[in-house]
C-alpha cells in the first residue's frame, strides 16, 4: 500500500515535509507581472488560513512574467522556508485556465481555491469562504460590494445574465474565487483557455447535480489598474466558453444527460 503519511517538496533547493492528510486547501496563485501585488497576495492568504484554522499549501504559478514577480516570490520562499509555499516558473505563457487546471493536478489539498496575484480579495472574505468548506461541493463568492471600474461592473452583470439565460440557473456570479473540491476541478475542468473558464466548470458541476452555497464578498481596487479583460483574444475566448456552456445546456435538456 502506498505510504501517504508524508510528502517532501523540493523547489529551488528548499525542502520541507508536509503531511498529506493535513492539507485541506490548495491555493492556486497565478502571477503575471504582479511585482507590486504578489507578496501581498501571499500574506493575505496566510492571514486568512490562520483565522480560518485550516491546513493549506500555496502554489504560485508565474506565467512567464517580464518583471521581478517570480524573483520576489523566490526570495520570500528563501526567507520563510517553513511555509508550504511553492513557486512554479513557466518558460512560456500558458494562460489562466490552463495554469488553473494544471495546478489542481499538482496540488494535494482536498479543496482548491484560486487567489489572484493582484491581491484583490479581503482577508475576511477569504475566511468567510474557507469557513464554509465541507458544507457544499462548491462555495461560490459573489460581489456584494464591487470596487471595480464601472465598465467592468456592467460587463460582469451582463455576463452573469447571459450565462443564467443560457443554462436556466440563477447564480449571482460565475467568475469568483470559488472553493472547489480539487477532484472536481480535475474531472470537470474547462475546455477553453480564457477568463470564462470558471463559469464552464461551475455550470458543468451544476449539470452533474453538485451542491453549492453562495457567500457575499467585496473586491478591492488594484494597486495597478491595468487589465487585458477587453482584449480581442480574451473576448473571443469568452464567446467560445459561452458557446460551450450553451451546447452543454442544450444537450442536458434534450438528452437528459
Amino acid at each position: 500500500m502506498e505510504n501517504r503519511t508524508a510528502r517532501s517538496i523540493i523547489d529551488d533547493g528548499r525542502k520541507f515535509t508536509m503531511t498529506l492528510d493535513e492539507i485541506e486547501v490548495t491555493f492556486f496563485v497565478p502571477c503575471l507581472n504582479e511585482e507590486l501585488n504578489i507578496i501581498g497576495a501571499i500574506e493575505t492568504i496566510l492571514s486568512a488560513v490562520r483565522i480560518a484554522g485550516c491546513s493549506y499549501e500555496i502554489i504560485v504559478v508565474d506565467d512567464h512574467s517580464s518583471d521581478r514577480s517570480a524573483d520576489l516570490v523566490e526570495q520570500y520562499c528563501c526567507r520563510h522556508p517553513e511555509l508550504p509555499l511553492r513557486l512554479i516558473r513557466n518558460d512560456q505563457r500558458k494562460g489562466l485556465s490552463r495554469n488553473y487546471t494544471d495546478c489542481a493536478f499538482i496540488g494535494s489539498g482536498k479543496y482548491f481555491k484560486f487567489f489572484g496575484g493582484s491581491n484583490m480579495e479581503f482577508v475576511e472574505d477569504v475566511v468567510a469562504v474557507l469557513e464554509k468548506r465541507g458544507e457544499a461541493d462548491m462555495i461560490l463568492p459573489y460581489l456584494e460590494i464591487d470596487g471595480r471600474e464601472p465598465r467592468r461592473r456592467m460587463l460582469s452583470i451582463l455576463y452573469t445574465k447571459i450565462v443564467n439565460a443560457l443554462t436556466g440557473y440563477s447564480l449571482r456570479y460565475y467568475n469568483g474565487s470559488v472553493l472547489h473540491k480539487r477532484y472536481n476541478v480535475m474531472r470537470w475542468h474547462a475546455d477553453t483557455y480564457g477568463y470564462a473558464y470558471q463559469a464552464e466548470i461551475v455550470t458543468r458541476l451544476l449539470n452533474e447535480g453538485m451542491s453549492y452555497e453562495e457567500v457575499p464578498t467585496k473586491v478591492q481596487h488594484r494597486t495597478v489598474v491595468k487589465t487585458k479583460a477587453f482584449s480581442f483574444q480574451n473576448m473571443l475566448s469568452v464567446v467560445h466558453s459561452l458557446a460551450q456552456i450553451f451546447f452543454r445546456s442544450l444537450r442536458r435538456k434534450l438528452y437528459k444527460v
